[in-house]
């Protein structure tokens, strides 16, 4: 039931869309993962530390003020207009000329979220290995971009729902490289890693790669390196990450 987290996430999305200055690369909808609390969450809201909060072994929202948990709601049995009154009602502290509404500009991949659409809090177990991927992504990418000297941030990007982080290299020139963890798509059906490379817009061709330690590259539709998340841990995820943003370095 990845999709209940992943809607509730737009919760969170939105905030920043309401209340944060819109960034042209739609960094200011993205989230943290909060390894120690097991939460997403957004940017800082207000100057006095506001944050909107998902617990996932919970299932809740949490309104934060300087980290600290000052409302709760849980989201089992919760109607999606339930939520946003809430929502509405909380950041009434924020000020702002016009209430909190929740208005996506993309599209999720499921039925448009109507005001009747209602949570089921997953199974605790499936909860709590949800949060186990997105802690071990979360270390491991922040690993790899200290090592390895890397200018980006770690987040998770609502639309895709990937933890993932992005560079431009100074060589070669116009090259970039995403990488991540995704959620299961018609890629990979399990959680996944990847690292892909682009010219400009355009994916880089894997055919002459070496083959890797970990992973495989593919290189139709999808130009880049993959690896199923079922029985890694950190010190693989690691290796991936390095081995694969390095070939692209090496080009």
């Amino acid at each position: 039931m990845t999709n209940q987290i992943h809607i509730a996430a737009q919760y969170l999305a939105t905030a920043g869309i309401n209340f944060l200055d819109k960034k042209a690369d739609d960094s200011h909808t993205n989230l943290g993962f909060n390894t120690k609390k097991g939460y997403l969450e957004t940017w800082t809201l207000s100057d006095i530390g506001h944050k909107l909060a998902l617990d996932y072994k919970s299932f809740s929202l949490y309104w934060l003020r300087n980290e600290e948990q000052i409302e709760t709601f849980l989201l089992d049995g919760k109607t999606h207009k339930e939520i946003v009154t809430w929502i509405q009602n909380v950041t009434e502290v924020l000020g702002r000329n016009t209430p909190y509404s929740f208005a996506l500009h993309y599209d999720l991949p499921y039925e448009k979220i109507a005001d009747d659409f209602t949570f089921a809090k997953p199974a605790q177990e499936e909860l709590n290995g949800l949060v186990n991927l997105r802690t071990i992504a979360q270390n491991s990418l922040e690993v790899v971009v200290k090592e390895l000297n890397l200018e980006t941030g770690i987040r998770i990007w609502p639309h895709h729902f990937d933890t993932g982080g992005f560079i431009t290299l100074d060589k070669p020139e116009n090259v970039s490289v995403g990488f991540g963890m995704a959620i299961p798509d018609t890629l990979v059906d399990d959680f996944y890693l990847y690292t892909s490379g682009y010219n400009g817009h355009e994916g880089i061709s894997t055919e002459e790669f070496k083959k890797l330690s970990l992973g495989s590259w593919k290189n139709e539709g999808f130009k880049g390196a993959v690896n199923p998340m079922s029985g890694l841990d950190e010190e693989k995820v690691i290796a991936f990450f390095k081995e694969t943003i390095l070939t692209y370095k090496a080009l």
